[in-house]
């Protein structure tokens, strides 16, 4: 049930990241996620520099985390472990990138009614 949860989280996000990071890209803008599995680059592939969504967060937000066997788990302010951490880096204005997300989130819940 747990790993269902995980695969469905990761698919529904890449499919999100990528069209965001496309949009913006054809826009002008700079941008780029990373696959929450491996850690790499998913537009830029040139690096092979991992990136840690949990390290991140603990860094930045000073989220708190938690031991699940040999993985750490985000606890979130609200929503405690029930979160998905991923990311998406962009160079781009702030109403630019808030427009594109919003595009994106339409277009997957047109496609999927039960992404809601």
């Amino acid at each position: 049930m747990v790993d269902e949860e995980k695969d469905f989280c990761l698919e529904r996000f890449l499919l999100f990241a990528k069209r965001v990071t496309d949009k913006l890209a054809s826009r002008g803008h700079w941008a780029d996620y990373i696959d929450p599995c491996s850690g790499l680059s998913m537009v830029n592939k040139c690096s092979q520099q991992v990136y840690g969504e949990v390290d991140a967060l603990v860094t930045l937000l000073n989220y708190q985390v938690t031991n699940s066997g040999c993985c750490k788990v985000v606890l979130h302010p609200k929503w405690g472990s029930a979160v998905y951490p991923a990311s998406v880096f962009a160079k781009a204005p702030r109403e630019v990138f808030v427009e594109v997300v919003a595009e994106a989130e339409a277009e997957i819940r047109a496609e999927d009614p039960a992404a809601a």
